[in-house]
């Protein structure tokens, strides 16, 4: 993924001159190691001007650390682009939390495809993915130290007499999952990237294979190229163009086949096989591409796909259930092309910003007033914020979470009916959220002045492709943030509320799911998603009813179902990335028994309870009890002596609507509770395993990972939260839904002396003046957004 305005350097770390071998800094001397009289130890290079004293400065204050070489460390300065928007200038190489660039993704992938054994199985490689192996927390940890501004070598711990500091970070690494056409199996590759420079600057390309390993027994995500494949398949089977015939449909160009993956459902399921089992649509008008095809399911027709050969391995027309007729409400196009007429009275929403956002881009470091981040994507989870912090005054940098993202979705429906009990969808781990991405280029739910990130994938042959402004940055007004007005002298204070919002929208097949976090002045991070999209409805038989669904239209019904988010939070309360200070405990509110202590019968208090293991922290929501939980710090108070921490604060929330023998639940027991927590190991990444598609085993991932029932007293952890919602449909929700909102907050509970928000400026006259300048005014200076 590579930052919109830097687009010239294509590759986030390879605009640099030629480096040496492992990826660092072209080497200037180190001239004189100087001691400093407390005895701490201080590297001064020759020819570094600045960042040479910038890096000695922190040297010196990191307890006694040497720098071997501080070329390592370049300048940084800042300049304004026209718009007013702060970009810093990159450093000299790609952090080592930056996602691959287009070029490290060429590189590893054309390094595993020279490492095939014959021609037959170079041909036959399929390339999943291919994602950053991030590094341990140590090499992040000294990165952001010493070789990235801004350096904060306090994110190291003070030792007794000197630590070396290496002159040069290790390599990057890809990891690549491939799936070999020809033999049915998916390998994982370790690919180290030593040398990756910009082809257009003349540069040379080299990767090293690391490890391979062949997995057995399990089916990679599927790809956008197989479900055309799969589409193709069923469209040229001659029974499946009969079957359409018999329904009065001649034209193939009006079917819609969606390849769904197959889940598992018996041994028939079983990953010694590739399978598809599609669901078909059949559009109404041939001249109409932007028709809601969806409007017509075509059931009755069972049919199973080989993916892996392209061939149709099961058919049978089973029931003869009619099309449903064309529904004059079927389409959202605009007005005229869906014989309808649009609202005239909407006037534009203007936005202005005139002197630019308050948040500063440095390649993909996003300062905004007191918080930092990382952005970092993936192809299965998306959106990616590493290393979230808050400079706190004199405390300094603060740090909050290592890792936040979305690592899974399961939508699972409640018909019973064909084919709907089967439609149990993976949306991260058999589609890849990150991959069904699309570009906000043209259009966005954003509005004001937007920072754009591009994100870059294989794809199945092994091309790269890139989704331009895939994630959107910007600021958002939100109302109120605090107000006081004393009744006495009349005189009231009051903030305006706003917030920093990263987002990125994917769409998998009928439905849009748009992933946001959201930063706010007052020390909270709140995680939202927005469902939209299309309802995934049945076809009935005339006269025809369903308790199982509502009926939208006639002889289309709308099958009750619920959507299913995971998000995995791994945890960094105040803790530097060597340190393992967290705990996690459970709040409860309970009613005072009557008696002496509740002589009016009103008291209640919070009620805390640590969870002391994995086997303890399977938890879930109730709101009678105000219940949540609190990450704490074991070793930082605050100015009352209590551990600083911040709290978990859960949204509407429900548990699946299934019995526990439900076939869906083998491969989704992590859905069974809505709270997990953890001890941080690096391949434990989602929930249901790495492999969910038509997985065999059951419970894999989470309720397996927590029998080991490790302490969670004062270490390293991990959350996991589960939220879901039940969507009953309504007729409202067709022919494209409203969106949905469901999310849950982290908010500081004791992290703060006070409301760290307190310091907000009043808004100004000033701004307040510009805001109403006309229209046509503002439209001139270019810094507009409208609906």
């Amino acid at each position: 993924m590579a930052p919109a305005q830097e687009k010239a350097a294509a590759s986030c770390c390879h605009a640099a001159p030629a480096r040496v071998a492992g990826g660092g800094a072209p080497a200037v001397p180190v001239r004189a190691i100087a001691a400093s009289p407390a005895g701490k130890v201080v590297a001064i290079a020759a020819g570094v001007g600045e960042a040479g004293e910038r890096v000695a400065a922190s040297a010196a204050g990191a307890g006694g650390a040497v720098i071997e070489d501080i070329a390592a460390v370049q300048p940084t300065t800042a300049k304004a682009s026209a718009k007013g928007i702060t970009i810093m200038t990159r450093a000299q190489r790609c952090h080592p939390l930056d996602p691959l660039s287009a070029a490290e993704i060429a590189v590893a992938v054309a390094t595993v495809r020279a490492a095939g054994r014959s021609p037959e199985e170079r041909d036959s490689m399929r390339f999943v993915e291919a994602v950053l192996l991030e590094p341990d927390k140590n090499v992040v940890a000294l990165a952001d130290a010493y070789f990235f501004p801004p350096f904060q070598p306090s994110l190291l711990p003070r030792t007794k007499g000197s630590a070396v500091i290496p002159s040069r970070l290790p390599p990057r690494r890809a990891r690549l999952v491939v799936y070999n056409k020809q033999s049915n199996e998916t390998s994982i590759w370790i690919v180290e990237l030593s040398e990756v420079h910009a082809a257009t600057r003349g540069g040379h390309h080299r990767g090293k294979v690391i490890s391979t390993e062949v997995v057995p027994d399990v089916q990679p995500a599927m790809d956008a190229m197989e479900y055309a494949e799969c589409e193709a398949t069923v469209k040229s089977y001659p029974p499946f163009i009969e079957a359409m015939k018999r329904r009065g449909v001649d034209d193939m160009d009006l079917v819609m086949v969606d390849a769904w993956c197959a889940g598992y459902h018996s041994e028939a399921d079983a990953p010694s096989r590739r399978l598809g089992k599609p669901l078909i649509f059949c559009r109404t008008e041939s001249d109409s591409p932007m028709e809601n095809g969806y409007a017509r399911p075509v059931e009755g027709i069972h049919v199973i796909v080989d993916m892996q050969n392209n061939t149709v391995i099961e058919f049978e027309d089973r029931k003869l259930v009619p099309l449903p007729p064309p529904d004059h409400l079927r389409n959202y196009t605009p007005g005229e092309t869906r014989g309808g007429v649009d609202r005239s009275d909407v006037k534009p929403l203007i936005i202005n910003q005139p002197d630019g956002p308050s948040f500063r881009i440095n390649g993909y470091f996003v300062e905004w007033q007191k918080w930092n981040f990382r952005i970092g994507f993936t192809p299965k989870e998306g959106l990616v914020i590493y290393s979230v912090a808050y400079v706190d005054g004199s405390r300094g940098r603060r740090p909050i979470a290592h890792r936040l993202s979305f690592v899974e979705m399961v939508v699972p429906y409640g018909d019973p009916n064909e084919p709907h009990y089967r439609k149990n969808a993976f949306d991260a781990g058999e589609d890849g959220l990150g991959k069904n991405a699309h570009s906000l280029k043209k259009g966005c739910d954003c509005l004001g002045y937007i920072k754009y990130f591009d994100a870059h994938f294989t794809n199945f042959t092994g091309g790269v492709e890139t989704i331009e402004n895939c994630v959107c940055l910007h600021e958002e007004d939100h109302g109120i943030l605090w107000k006081h007005q004393d009744w006495r002298t009349g005189l009231a204070e009051v903030r305006r509320s706003r917030r920093l919002t990263v987002s990125f929208i994917c769409t998998v097949a009928n439905y849009e799911y748009g992933f946001y976090w959201h930063f706010y002045q007052d020390g909270k991070i709140e995680a939202e998603v927005k469902l939209t999209g299309i309802l995934s409805l049945g076809a009935l038989m005339p006269g025809e009813s369903r308790k199982y669904g509502t009926t939208i239209a006639p002889g289309l019904y709308a099958p009750v179902h619920q959507h299913f988010f995971v998000a995995r939070m791994d945890m960094a309360v105040d803790c530097k990335p060597n340190e393992a200070h967290n705990q996690v405990v459970e709040v409860n509110a309970k009613v005072e028994s009557a008696g002496t202590h509740n002589v009016h019968n009103n008291a209640f208090y919070a009620e805390e309870k640590l969870l002391k293991s994995e086997l303890q922290a399977m938890r879930d929501c109730d709101p009678s009890s105000a219940r949540h939980w609190i990450v704490r710090n074991t070793r930082t108070v605050n100015r009352t002596g209590q551990p600083t921490g911040y709290r978990l604060m859960p949204g509407s929330n429900c548990l699946p609507l299934a019995l526990p023998e439900a076939k869906f639940l083998r491969r989704a027991g992590f859905l069974k509770h809505n709270l997990w927590v953890t001890q941080y190991k690096s391949d434990e990444m989602f929930p249901g395993g790495e492999f969910p598609n038509q997985n065999p085993r059951i419970h894999e991932g989470l309720p397996t990972w927590v029998k080991k029932d490790r302490p969670l007293e004062e270490t390293d952890l991990v959350l996991w939260y589960v939220f879901g919602l039940t969507h009953i449909p309504r007729l409202e929700d067709w022919p494209v839904m409203p969106v949905e909102h469901i999310g849950f907050t982290l908010m500081p509970h004791g992290f703060f002396n006070c409301s760290p928000a307190v310091d907000v400026p009043p808004s100004s006259s000033d701004a307040d003046v510009k805001e109403t300048e006309s229209p046509k005014a503002i439209q001139n200076g270019g810094l507009i957004s409208k609906l």
